[in-house]
């Protein structure tokens, strides 16, 4: 049975707030099997978290969505009070804190997590061609550009991520909430400490059962 994951990057001020629809198809617990479709792109900035919350809950009641899909939120900038807001919608959400350092840690339903782990991840699906991107998803040019320069850098010294292409002048905002959704699907460990993601992100046109188109 397909599995969903709502991936969302939660922008502040005039930032942007970005999310994705990931489709997990695969043998039931076989990871390496798994492949990713990315179903359903969209940003949006100066909307109020209220109603992004409203539009999350909408989007899960949909048939192909409802019961079926996780919830993954980008609580770094935002913090717990947003993160309260999906909670208390009953939206079950999984929150995300993104740090430097090299550890996961869990505590209830939210996660810290080193942003080389969301890159790994991207980078391990990539290269098995088990990222799938539909050409007709009007975002999905830009989330290719957004990949091409989603990269951590290890400080030897400290052993911590550089976090200066976080959230620079290219947003990041697309392709980290396709990473968020991607890391919950996977929930694997990184291999490397230093990546980076390089071309071979070519689209590929499929038809999406989730948005109808």
């Amino acid at each position: 049975m397909p599995k969903f994951y709502i991936g969302l990057d939660l922008g502040q001020a005039n930032d942007y707030t970005a999310l994705a629809v990931l489709e997990r198809l695969g043998p039931e617990g076989d990871r390496k099997e798994a492949i990713y479709h990315v179903r359903h792109l969209e940003r949006v900035r100066g909307i109020p978290y209220p109603e992004i919350v409203a539009k999350v809950a909408a989007m899960l009641e949909s048939p192909a969505l409802k019961g079926n899909t996780s919830t993954v939120i980008d609580m770094t900038g935002c913090g717990r009070p947003v993160f309260d807001m999906f909670k208390e919608a009953g939206l079950s959400p999984i929150g995300v804190q993104i740090h430097g350092g090299d550890r996961s840690t869990q505590e209830n339903d939210n996660w810290r997590v080193p942003k080389r782990d969301l890159v790994a991840v991207l980078q391990v699906l990539l290269q098995a061609k088990r990222l799938k991107i539909a050409s007709r998803l009007e975002l999905g040019a830009i989330l290719q550009a957004e990949m091409l320069n989603f990269r951590v850098k290890i400080d030897p010294a400290t052993a911590h991520d550089s976090y200066s292409a976080w959230r620079e002048a290219d947003h990041d905002d697309l392709v980290l909430s396709v990473a968020l959704a991607a890391w919950h699907g996977e929930h694997r460990e990184p291999e490397t400490t230093t990546i980076s993601i390089g071309p071979g992100i070519g689209p590929r046109p499929y038809v999406s059962p989730v948005m109808g188109y």
